[in-house]
C-alpha cells in the first residue's frame, strides 16, 4: 500500500493556477492532481496561512474520494490564502471566481468548504459570471453531454444542492429551511459510524461520541448520531468545549445546532479552549468525529481517546491527523493500528456523492432518495473493505489500497 502511495503522492499535479490579488494581499491556487474522465472536481477552501501544498494534497485527496463517490474524475482544490473574517472576503471571492472561470466553465467542478459557503457564496458569485452551476465543467468534460442533456443534468444540480428539507428525518427543523448542502457530509459521516457497527458487529446506541468542530459537518453528525442513540458526551470547538459526561439530549444536541453562530459554537455553559482541550481527551468515548479543519489532530490526543475506550474514528475533515505527510502519516497510520479508522474519502464523501447522484438521468429528488444514495454508497465502500479484512483496525490501510489500484 504503501509503494502505491507514494507514486500517487509524488506524481506532479497536471494543472497549478496561481493567483495573486491585484487589490489585497489575497492569494489562491487551484491545482488540478488530473483530468482522469476529462474533468476534475473539488471545492474552494479560504483561511488565513492556507498555501500551495494543502491544496494539492486535498486535490489528491478528491482524486481517492472520487473512487468511492464517482464519478471517476480526477481531483481537483481551490484554496485562497485570506482571512475569511475580513469584510473584503466578498470582493475577494468575486475576483477570485473571476480569475478561475474559464477551469470552471470547461473542465472543473468546485463547492463550498472551509469557510466558503455553497448555498449563499459559490452557486450566486459564479451565477454572476455566466455560470448555470459551479459543477457544469464536469458535466462538459467528463460527460461531454449534448445541450438538452446538459440542461437536464444543471437542472436536477440547481434543484438539488439547494434543496430545502422537508422530511423530519433529516432535520432538527423545517422551519429554518436546511439545505441538502448543509447536512448531507455530516450525514454521511454519521451513517459511516453506523455501517461500522453493521457490518464489523456492535451496538451503535449507546455509545459515547467526541465531537470536534461544531461547523456544518461536525454539527450535523452530532446530531444524526444523536437521532440514532448515541451520547454525545464532549464537543471542542475553537472557541471553546463543552462537556457533559451523561450525554447530551437530543433537545440539547439540536438547540446547539440551531444556535450556531456561523460556524461557531455558543452556549452559556461554554467552557474555555485550554480548559476543554485538557479535559476532553479523557472523558471517555467509544466514538470520535474529528470534524473542524484539516490537521489538528495530535498523536496524544489519540492515545488519551484510545485509553478511554475508543472504537472507531470517522473523519469529518479532510486530512484530520497533524501528519506532515499528504495522506498516511505517523499518526494516522498509528490510530488505524489501534482503532477503525474510517478514512475521509469514505465517511465525508456525502456532497461529492449527491454531485454525482445529481448529474445522472432522471433521478429521484425527494430528501430520502438524496440521503439514503449517500448512505448506500459509504455502506457498499465499507463493506468491500470488510471483504479484504474482518479486522476492527487497519480499514484505513486496507481502504487505501483498494482505492489506489484504480489511480496507479
Amino acid at each position: 500500500m504503501k509503494e502505491l502511495l507514494k507514486k500517487f503522492e509524488e506524481k506532479r499535479p497536471e494543472i497549478v493556477f496561481e493567483w495573486k490579488d491585484k487589490d489585497s494581499e489575497a492569494e489562491g491556487w487551484v491545482v488540478i492532481n488530473s483530468l482522469r474522465g476529462g474533468a476534475a472536481g473539488g471545492g474552494t477552501r479560504m483561511r488565513k496561512g492556507l498555501d500551495k501544498r494543502e491544496v494539492e494534497s486535498l486535490a489528491k485527496t478528491m482524486e481517492v474520494k472520487f473512487t468511492v463517490s464517482g464519478p471517476p474524475i480526477g481531483g481537483a482544490k481551490s484554496g485562497i490564502n485570506f482571512d475569511p473574517a475580513d469584510p473584503r472576503k466578498k470582493e475577494v471571492l468575486e475576483r477570485w471566481y473571476k480569475a478561475v472561470m474559464p477551469l470552471l466553465k470547461n473542465y472543473y467542478g468546485t463547492g463550498g468548504d472551509l469557510n466558503i459557503d455553497e448555498i449563499h457564496e459559490v452557486i450566486p458569485i459564479t451565477e454572476n459570471y455566466g455560470l448555470w452551476h459551479p459543477q457544469e465543467g464536469v458535466i462538459n468534460g467528463h460527460y461531454q453531454a449534448r445541450e438538452n442533456e446538459r440542461i437536464h443534468q444543471i437542472g436536477q444540480l440547481r434543484y438539488g444542492v439547494s434543496k430545502v428539507l422537508e422530511d423530519l428525518n433529516y432535520t432538527p427543523d423545517i422551519k429554518r429551511k436546511y439545505k441538502v448542502a448543509d447536512m448531507i457530509t455530516g450525514y454521511g459521516v454519521a451513517a459511516s459510524i453506523g455501517h461500522f457497527y453493521s457490518i464489523w458487529g456492535g451496538k451503535l446506541s449507546g455509545k459515547r461520541a467526541v465531537i470536534q468542530g461544531w461547523g456544518n459537518v461536525a454539527a450535523a453528525a452530532g446530531y444524526y448520531l444523536t437521532q440514532n442513540g448515541v451520547k454525545i458526551v464532549g464537543i471542542i470547538d475553537r472557541v471553546g468545549g463543552l462537556i457533559c459526561k451523561d450525554g447530551f439530549t437530543q433537545e440539547e444536541v439540536i438547540s446547539l445546532f440551531n444556535n450556531r453562530t456561523g460556524n461557531t459554537l455558543v452556549s452559556p455553559d461554554l467552557i474555555p479552549f485550554e480548559l476543554a482541550s485538557k479535559e476532553i481527551w479523557d472523558i471517555g468515548a467509544e466514538i470520535f468525529v474529528p470534524a473542524a479543519a484539516s490537521r489538528l489532530v495530535q498523536q496524544n490526543e489519540v492515545d488519551q481517546l484510545i485509553h478511554g475506550g475508543l472504537e472507531v474514528i470517522a473523519c469529518g475533515a479532510n486530512v484530520p491527523f497533524a501528519d506532515k505527510e499528504i495522506f498516511f502519516g505517523s499518526i494516522m497510520e498509528h490510530a488505524d493500528k489501534h482503532v477503525a479508522v474510517i478514512p475521509d474519502f469514505i465517511s465525508n464523501c456525502g456532497m461529492a456523492r449527491v454531485f454525482a447522484y445529481l448529474m445522472q438521468r432522471n433521478v429521484e429528488m425527494s430528501d430520502d432518495a438524496i440521503f439514503t444514495d449517500a448512505s448506500q454508497v459509504i455502506y457498499k465502500a465499507l463493506k468491500a473493505v470488510h471483504e479484504e479484512s474482518r479486522e476492527k483496525k487497519e480499514l484505513s490501510k486496507t481502504a487505501f489500497e483498494i482505492a489506489l489500484k484504480q489511480l496507479v
